[in-house]
């Protein structure tokens, strides 16, 4: 090939419009901003262009374990073994075999294994990476709109005179995204708000950076809310005509004080976040805030701010950073939380319609959508499950008490799917090897709704096939019926997954791939061939949502301890975030994966729990795990708090597979350690041995 070919970037999930050149004995060779594409216009980040060409050991045959080695072979054998192997395990139980899709798939793909996992498996234990990083937004959108993603778009960053950034750092994670919202943010009576433990690059950009103590986000959006009622800041009529539940949520609101010491901040500060609300205000949220044992309940409390104070439209509103490039795709298409296009994994009518569009019965389909990724682990661990399959993820190194994952992983029959060599494909009984960016076709979900076309620029290297025509071979190796062809065409299992939506809340049905190939992108919901989806839930300046009451609701949850607080053996809260040169479990950006992480400390902590650390190496050791570090002393980590990547795969050994009990989405984000010199280590061993 040797045009320059559009697509869309598959790092992060803003969505950049790029054009890519590849050649078939080279791969891609170059990519660039499309200055075509509606979205970004050209605008794209380094990672982004940087990553679509470089990086990662590529897996290219399939491959199978014998004698304890994985070798390669052919595609005939592979299937042969899974189908057999699959089939056994459902013979046993029809929860038999577990599926981890992920948030690195196109909506196609995405699509294409909720159906097989749901319709052909049947099984109830299929979720995906998603789970990890936005389950706890997702849920809170759910509970409060009636539906999943966020209201405002990118259209409402520009108008918007308060950005307040909390428990993110869209600098790092989203550079695209972060540039709107610092040129918004620079512009007369505007201003930008992080609220963040961390010194992170964007609190560095900040008009007011507020630290409180790690884990009390909760207390801290409580204390605002308090704040917010004693001054008589509350949009009454708004609240009134749209919302439903202030008043029992009033009711059990700590005072402005005790949340505020709770938090670990003062009054004044409680009362100028308060006073911020006055302003059209878009409200961002991460991973900080989702990756909590409270993480639902802390998303639904910035949620609650916006509705109080009226920020609920154009220009403002609550705004979840989503972590993975198409985690709004699986969302809306792979039958994961809910039946493609939002549709309620409990309601009959909605099990009917995907039934009738898979042609199997209701009864055929599981009665729940599982337990999340950590619950998965459980069911390898104890039963009923006896293989599993992974999909461009890698657990071992990306879910929390990852020591366990491995040992689960390892006493499975465990098929992983995947371009690259990862932690998880080393566990394998069965590698297949798939395309990846720039080989693949399909469509993408940004993280406000916008879908995308990614187009192949290359041929993937080897015997590598892409994701949705490996997904259709296993299922028709097994006599499971769910698609006309072993090599699906994207475009026609795109036109099935449209029709599908139609009518939901997340409506696809209007677009198609002739319309994507003139428009560039489009929003959903998109009912018809001429409109897309703008702010949602207002049409004519109406408020209207899928709720029983058609009202937004109010949360009422409050504060509680953290999931595994510090003590005298183990001192330290660890935090884990992203850094600029890496992403994911960093399987395409490590430099060595032999190198430690690097835990970056307060001086101050060192002094008080290391003191008799002298070279810069130290062991974090959590009560599940133990992880040799590279100390940087670093001013921007609050004193007794640990830093440390969320891209190294040792990492995940020390967190806690504590979740959310609403959303299931673990609590990677604080746990207790403790640090010591290595030498001191390397001495102890000695002199037990």
């Amino acid at each position: 090939m040797s045009e320059w070919t559009t697509t869309t970037c598959l790092r992060c999930a803003v969505g950049c419009g790029l054009q890519q050149h590849g050649e078939d004995d080279r791969g891609l060779v170059a990519v660039r901003g499309d200055p075509t594409h509606p979205v970004t216009r050209g605008q794209a980040c380094r990672r982004g262009i940087d990553e679509t060409v470089s990086g990662g050991e590529r897996v290219t045959r399939p491959l199978v374990r014998e004698g304890g080695d994985l070798v390669a072979t052919d595609w005939d054998t592979v299937l042969d073994i899974i189908a057999e192997r699959f089939e056994t395990a459902l013979r046993a139980s029809r929860d038999g075999v577990a599926v981890l899709g992920s948030g690195q798939q196109t909506n196609e793909a995405a699509y294409a294994l909720g159906k097989l996992a749901r319709g052909g498996f049947r099984t109830r234990y299929y979720d995906a990476n998603t789970t990890l990083c936005m389950a706890s937004a997702v849920t809170a959108y759910h509970q409060t709109f009636g539906s999943d993603a966020p209201p405002p778009t990118y259209d409402d960053i520009p108008a918007a005179r308060t950005h307040l950034i909390w428990g993110a750092n869209p600098a790092v994670a989203h550079p695209v995204l972060y540039r709107w919202i610092a040129e918004s943010a620079t512009d007369p009576d505007s201003r930008l708000i992080v609220v963040d433990p961390v010194d992170s690059e964007t609190a560095e950009d900040a008009d007011r950076h507020v630290r409180p103590e790690p884990g009390t986000d909760l207390a801290l959006a409580r204390a605002v809310l308090a704040a917010l009622v004693e001054a008589d800041a509350v949009d009454e009529e708004f609240v009134g005509r749209v919302t439903t539940g202030f008043d029992a949520l009033a009711a059990r609101l700590p005072s402005v004080r005790a949340a505020a010491d709770t938090a670990g901040v003062t009054v004044e500060t409680v009362a100028a976040l308060a006073e911020a609300f006055a302003d059209p205000t878009l409200v961002y949220w991460g991973m900080g805030v989702n990756q909590n044992v409270q993480g639902t309940a802390t998303a639904r409390a910035l949620i609650d701010l916006c509705l109080a104070t009226g920020n609920l439209g154009p220009g403002s509103g609550p705004f979840s950073l989503t972590g993975q490039a198409n985690s709004m795709g699986a969302r809306v298409c792979s039958a994961k939380g809910t039946w493609p296009g939002h549709r309620p994994f409990e309601d009959s009518d909605h099990r009917d319609a995907v039934a009738e569009t898979w042609g199997v019965t209701a009864a055929h389909l599981p009665a729940d959508p599982g337990p999340g990724p950590v619950g998965v682990v459980d069911a390898l661990r104890h039963g009923p499950v006896d293989a599993c399959w992974t999909v461009a993820t890698n657990p071992v190194a990306g879910m929390p008490d990852a020591s366990v994952v491995r040992a689960a992983l390892k006493d499975t029959f465990l098929v992983v799917q995947d371009a690259f060599r990862t932690e998880t494909t080393d566990l394998a009984d069965v590698v297949l090897p798939a395309a990846t960016w720039g080989e693949s076709e399909g469509t993408v979900t940004n993280m406000e709704r916008t879908v995308s076309r990614v187009r192949a620029a290359t041929a993937p290297p080897g015997a590598a096939r892409q994701d949705i025509s490996i997904i259709a071979q296993i299922a028709n190796r097994m006599g499971l019926s769910l698609f006309e062809h072993t090599t699906p065409d994207p475009e026609a299992v795109f036109t099935e997954l449209a029709a599908l939506t139609a009518g939901t809340s997340a409506d696809l049905s209007g677009i198609t791939y002739e319309r994507l190939d003139t428009d560039g992108a489009v929003r959903w919901p998109a009912p018809d061939g001429e409109t897309q989806g703008g702010y949602r839930y207002l049409t004519d300046g109406d408020w209207s949502f899928p709720t029983p009451s058609n009202l937004a609701h109010f949360s009422r949850g409050t504060h509680d301890d953290l999931a595994e607080p510090t003590d005298e053996s183990y001192p330290l809260t660890l935090t884990t975030a992203r850094r600029a040169d890496a992403y994911n479990t960093g399987v395409r950006t490590r430099a060595d994966e032999a190198d430690p992480p690097v835990a970056r400390i307060h001086p101050k902590t060192i002094r008080a729990h290391v003191p008799s650390l002298e070279s810069n190496r130290a062991v974090v050791e959590s009560r599940r795990g133990a992880v040799e570090s590279r100390v940087e002393r670093d001013d921007a980590i609050p004193p007794g708090m640990v830093w440390l990547p969320i891209h190294h795969p040792a990492v995940n050994k020390l967190t806690l597979p504590v979740v959310d009990p609403e959303s299931a989405e673990p609590n990677l984000k604080q746990c207790a350690v403790a640090v010591s010199p290595l030498e001191s280590r390397a001495d102890d061993s000695s002199r037990s041995s």
